[in-house]
């Protein structure tokens, strides 16, 4: 989450990295990444023989590598990777390595502030978790679904409990799977387990399981509900901590279930992805309504605008009063609004972005091989050959352009805040 309350909103336009100029210092420059508030621009560069380093507006860390694996921007704007050091892989956050290593890491991710960095591990045939350079003390025999708690406070994964060979199917039917927080496994376990989620206060865990080779159900911190479904996708906890929701097939279809009963009182031929308001009074989900047809549902009332190819990339505005997500119908995409889809469409978009009081929705969007800004279905003139999702300012008045023009691999990267009448009209 970013605090962008104390970003610069009044410079217009500002060049922040020359690309071109990288040039003259390292031969190998890899996929450029931006910081949250547009201050930053970073990519993988060759500094030596055989030497590997992150360059940040054209400086690279004082620490070398094997290899830099990964990069991305934490929310508080550092540069963090994926790195080899003698063949053996950590994490390294403005080119400090963390000082445990691994034979294997996979799974990076951040806390909601940027504060926490965790990931999956492997080190002597064993598979932890690690954050903030600090593993699990107990390892399994494998690990995935890696999930950081959104405060960073805890990890959770699922991992093997039991170790079983490939042809001992009636070991494997009796459950050698379960969720590990912190590194202390649940005491059941289970045919198989995968996505986890954290409840608002970090106290409880909720994962997808499946209890035997047909039945499959959510357990909450171990405990499975009483209801088996023939099929389930992610649970969330609600945000008020009322309970917890997960899409479930029923001989009739898709619907939401809370708590292990049926929530919505209509199904849908599929159902998933389901995400709550901030407020977390108003639950919306991607449903098929009939087939080879896709939109949302809200509140289990689907909206008449479908989409035959895709509907993915749903957001709520931030008052929860709004609902936006991107359509593909015949190869092209768009963004629909509250149900009404915007009349100009694009070769690919990316997630919608709202105004902080929901009136107004931008996004990054691909025309013709080009990358531009749109806002409420206008298309601002200027064009970028690389373009990140742009920013509203906290009064939601302007927007914060972060974007290479040139040519990711010579251009120049610019940070502009544009007032929203320029692009809006």
């Amino acid at each position: 989450m970013h605090n962008s309350s104390a970003w610069d909103w009044a410079t217009a336009k500002r060049l922040v990295a020359d690309i071109g100029e990288w040039r003259k210092s390292f031969e190998w420059i890899e996929e450029p990444y931006v910081s949250p508030d547009g201050e930053k621009l970073a990519a993988v560069v060759k500094t030596g023989e055989m030497e590997y380093a992150a360059c940040v507006n054209g400086k690279a860390w004082e620490n070398s590598f094997d290899k830099v694996w990964y990069l991305r921007f934490t929310p508080d704007n550092r540069a963090a990777a994926i790195v080899s050091d003698t063949g053996m892989w950590t994490i390294a956050v403005d080119g400090l390595a963390w000082e445990n290593s691994f034979e294997y890491v996979w799974s990076p991710c951040f806390s909601d502030d940027g504060r926490h960095v965790g990931a999956a591990v492997q080190k002597g045939r064993k598979y932890y978790a690690a954050c903030d350079d600090r593993p699990w003390a107990e390892g399994f025999f494998n690990i995935s679904n890696f999930t950081l708690a959104p405060d960073g406070g805890k990890t959770a994964a699922v991992v093997q409990t039991v170790d079983f060979k490939e042809g001992e199917i009636f070991k494997f039917k009796e459950g050698c799977y379960t969720v590990a927080v912190d590194g202390k496994s649940w005491e059941n376990n289970f045919v198989n387990a995968w996505e986890i989620a954290f409840s608002p206060d970090n106290a409880h865990v909720a994962a997808e399981v499946r209890t035997s080779l047909y039945d499959y159900t959510i357990a909450v911190d171990g405990k499975p509900w009483d209801t088996c479904f023939s099929s389930i996708w992610k649970p969330l906890f609600a945000p008020d901590g009322g309970g917890i929701t997960a899409p479930v097939r029923l001989p009739g279809g898709w619907t939401l279930a809370l708590d292990g009963k049926q929530a919505w009182d209509r199904t849908f031929l599929q159902l998933l992805h389901h995400f709550y308001s901030p407020d977390g009074k108003k639950i919306a989900a991607i449903v098929s309504p009939r087939y080879g047809r896709w939109t949302l549902a809200l509140d289990g009332t689907p909206w008449s605008t479908t989409f035959g190819g895709l509907v993915t990339d749903a957001v709520f505005s931030a008052d929860g009063n709004h609902l936006a997500c991107l359509g593909k119908e015949d190869e092209r995409w768009t963004v629909a609004v509250d149900n009404h889809p915007w009349d100009v469409d694009f070769d690919m978009v990316w997630q919608p972005v709202f105004s902080p009081d929901g009136r107004n929705v931008a996004v990054k969007a691909e025309k013709s091989g080009k990358f531009v800004l749109a806002v409420n279905g206008r298309v601002f003139d200027t064009v970028y050959d690389c373009l990140w999702a742009p920013v509203f300012s906290p009064d939601g008045e302007k927007i914060m352009v972060r974007g290479i023009q040139g040519g990711s691999g010579t251009g120049k990267y610019y940070r502009e805040v544009i007032p929203l009448t320029k692009i809006a009209g």
